[in-house]
């Protein structure tokens, strides 16, 4: 098995603990863990690329920041859907965020339903807390995401579980009809990480 591949057939006990770790290790990501927690955000999750990138490249030895273009941070405020309540919000974490090597963008999870018919030619149903989300990723392996809780430790979400990402094997979802939206960013995402396994959209 080549060293990329270390924790693809282990427990998912192992691979929790192995992705905290790789977590921890980066200041970056602690300190928008610690961040969110700080800003007061209702049901934070740092998710996305932010996780699954890092971990694929300190498992192949890039450097941790490879393809990373931000980080993305969500919260659940459902007692105010206003675009000016989610603005006040992203604008105040663009702030205490504006030292970090790459952007954070903030999203209330509360209003996803509300543009997402707009932006993808679909709708989305309803969510009920900020990890509902990850349930109609395009892609199951992206769907990891984490927080830090008060005792200090990491907690991982992450539906659909974590043997995808450390297998290096991009997995659709089709809970939404996402075809091109997988096959783009998984085509995307193998120019930068040759050792990606493709896996295609069911027919």
């Amino acid at each position: 098995m080549s060293d990329h591949l270390r924790y693809a057939n282990v427990s998912a006990e192992t691979q929790q603990l192995a992705l905290t770790e790789m977590l921890r290790s980066q200041p970056h990501i602690m300190a928008i863990l610690k961040g969110m927690n700080e800003l007061g955000l209702s049901d934070p999750l740092l998710g996305s690329g932010a996780i699954y990138n890092t971990v694929w490249n300190l498992l192949t030895g890039r450097e941790p920041l490879t393809g990373i273009k931000d980080a993305d941070v969500v919260y659940f405020d459902g007692a105010d859907l206003s675009y000016e309540a989610e603005d006040a919000v992203i604008q105040r974490c663009s702030v205490y965020f504006a030292d970090l090597p790459i952007p954070v963008e903030v999203r209330n999870q509360a209003r996803v339903h509300l543009w997402f018919p707009q932006k993808f030619g679909m709708a989305c149903p309803q969510l009920k807390r900020s990890a509902d989300m990850m349930l109609y990723y395009a892609t199951k392996t992206h769907a990891v995401a984490a927080r830090l809780e008060p005792d200090g430790e990491i907690s991982i979400h992450a539906p659909f579980g974590l043997a995808d990402m450390f297998a290096f094997r991009v997995t659709p979802n089709p809970a939404l009809d996402n075809r091109r939206t997988h096959h783009e960013k998984a085509a995307r995402a193998r120019l930068i990480w040759p050792e990606l396994e493709i896996v295609p959209w069911p027919d």
